[in-house]
């Protein structure tokens, strides 16, 4: 198991870095992009064991950064976000049901108002829906196809209904579902 573990590894930096980044890379940043992928999901593992079922590559406010999602070992769903060049972990996030107690207790916007704040900004169509719980509070996320094709993933703050800057979505290999 370990073996195969290491091999989807690499498996994944390789295919990362030849096929999805946005602009060609020399061999040497190829090496050094791929060991920051790869600090970043062992750190992520160390830090939420389980299994990583997605990764993203997005550009939060012109910096380059991956998300790694987790399905952990505990069943809980984790996001990672690393930066891309060192691959140091830059903020953890949970996901959870809409239901979920440590949600419902801190949101005061619905679910309702917190997308029509994200359309009206950021008008398209809806292709996912995330309840986060974070450091500093709880949030939904939705993943928007604009009219250009760009997919933006945008946070609006369920407690205050403060709208963040969205990140823009690269490519994304695997799935949370």
């Amino acid at each position: 198991m370990q073996q195969s573990n290491r091999f989807i590894k690499y498996s994944l930096s390789a295919l990362v870095l030849c096929c999805f980044s946005p602009v060609p890379l020399t061999l040497a940043q190829e090496q050094q992009e791929g060991k920051a992928l790869d600090r970043c999901i062992k750190s992520s593992l160390q830090d939420f064991p389980g299994r990583v079922v997605a990764v993203r590559h997005e550009i939060d406010q012109g910096r380059l950064q991956y998300e790694v999602d987790i399905r952990g070992t505990d069943g809980q769903s984790r996001e990672v976000e690393c930066d891309i060049v060192k691959g140091n972990i830059l903020k953890r996030e949970s996901d959870v049901v809409a239901e979920d107690p440590a949600f419902t207790s801190r949101a005061k916007l619905r679910l309702d108002a917190a997308l029509k704040i994200a359309l009206d900004k950021y008008p398209g169509a809806v292709k996912g829906i995330e309840y986060e719980i974070e450091d500093d509070g709880v949030a939904y996320e939705f993943d928007i196809l604009l009219s250009d094709g760009r997919l933006l993933e945008v946070e609006v703050n369920a407690m205050t209904g403060e709208l963040a800057e969205p990140e823009e979505i690269v490519y994304e290999i695997g799935s949370e579902s």
